[in-house]
């Protein structure tokens, strides 16, 4: 059976893009965007909503495994080669290697869960808020860059309510913290 990760970057007070949809937090350089292409070395599937997979899909284009740096031509080949499953009821198609979704996401990913081995990666708050209600996802990875956006789109759902339990911490490049959560029950 797989684990679900919910993996964002994020600011100190909690959002992972500013209120005009803008990302708003630091670009990873060589060492954080290192640590991200181990992550997506090691997932199974990625699960996205429509607006993460957007953002998201700029990695789908060939020209990204040519052009930029050494680094960012390892995660856009990571990134193809990685399968992608995107939750949408607007998208009509989807990029390189992934599938478009638009029923019961909770039956979708819990039949995914257990017919996976190995780590399924979760990006986008409210496609986690869903499944987070449905005790799907088995660990939180808050990565906590040293910026203060002061409102937009949160890690956390509001109105979500979730008791959790500390896994550890790891102090990363550019000043960034990784917390890692488990729900408790």
């Amino acid at each position: 059976m797989a684990k679900i990760v919910y993996s964002m970057l994020t600011s100190l007070d909690g959002y992972i893009a500013e209120a005009d949809g803008d990302i708003g937090l630091p670009v990873p350089e060589a060492e954080l965007h290192q640590h991200f292409n181990d992550m997506m070395r090691q997932t199974s599937v990625v699960l996205a909503g429509r607006r993460m997979y957007e953002v998201m899909s700029f990695w789908d284009s060939p020209d990204r495994e040519t052009g930029a740096t050494a680094v960012e031509r390892d995660f856009a080949h990571a990134w193809r080669e990685t399968p992608k499953i995107v939750f949408s009821t607007t998208l009509r198609q989807v990029g390189h290697n992934a599938r478009l979704v638009n029923g019961d996401v909770e039956t979708t990913v819990a039949s995914l869960k257990s017919r996976t081995d190995g780590l399924i990666i979760l990006g986008g708050a409210d496609l986690a808020a869903c499944l987070a209600r449905a005790g799907l996802i088995d660990e939180y990875r808050l990565y906590m860059h040293p910026v203060v956006l002061g409102g937009g789109k949160p890690y956390f759902q509001s109105g979500l309510s979730l008791t959790l339990k500390p896994l550890g911490t790891e102090s990363l490049a550019q000043g960034v913290t990784l917390l890692r959560y488990a729900p408790t029950s």
